[in-house]
């Protein structure tokens, strides 16, 4: 089985999210982890979900309790200044140099475990994997 990801692009509106087909619809699945409110687009071209980025936290949750574990790509501007607006930050969504490491609301960050770095130099972005395994919560 492959293992589901997520990604969040610097410049995109929306997380992208790939998880295997299981047990009838992921549409409806979504909807019961997120709640009903949310509107997960299927994007049948790139076969990826598309859903708003301050779910972040909880579909990654969801996703390493249903699979076991799962792959989320962060990327980060290596151009945009970290300062103490990122350090007082309350929401999740960081994009500046720092790639999360000072950002005030991003600590569950933390306990995820850092599989890579690649620094994309060209358009100035730099990209983080982490893998999330079960039990450990966003």
């Amino acid at each position: 089985m492959s293992r589901p990801w997520i990604r969040r692009n610097y410049d995109e509106t929306r997380l992208w999210v790939w998880m295997p087909f299981e047990g009838g619809s992921n549409r409806r699945w979504l909807l019961d982890e997120l709640g009903d409110r949310i509107r997960p687009d299927w994007n049948r071209e790139a076969r990826r979900w598309e859903i708003a980025r301050p779910h972040l936290a909880a579909i990654t949750t969801a996703l390493a309790e249903r699979f076991g574990d799962v792959d989320v790509y962060l990327e980060f501007s290596t151009t945009e200044r970290c300062d103490t607006n990122c350090e007082r930050a309350q929401g999740d969504d960081c994009t500046c140099a720092c790639a999360g490491e000072n950002h005030g609301g991003a600590a569950y960050w933390r306990d995820w475990l850092l599989v890579g770095d690649t620094t994309l130099v060209d358009v100035g972005r730099k990209v983080r994997h982490y893998r999330v395994q079960r039990g450990v919560s966003a």
